[in-house]
């Protein structure tokens, strides 16, 4: 996974009434684009990201 700032972050949810999460990317902190992320998320939160499998971006 590589993402920029100012990508999206979108982590599908694995549970049937469980929404979606999804954030802007703020940080890179891996080699060439790769996690960990410090996103921030639509419920305003921050924080530092490993993303899962579960995980995609979407391009800003």
């Amino acid at each position: 996974m590589q993402a920029s700032v100012g990508d999206r972050l979108v982590v599908e949810s694995n549970k049937v009434d469980t929404p979606r999460r999804e954030g802007e990317i703020l940080e890179v902190h891996g080699d060439e684009g790769s996690p960990p992320y410090v996103v921030r998320w639509s419920d305003g939160h921050e924080g530092l990201t490993f993303p899962g499998p579960d995980a995609h971006i979407v391009p800003g």
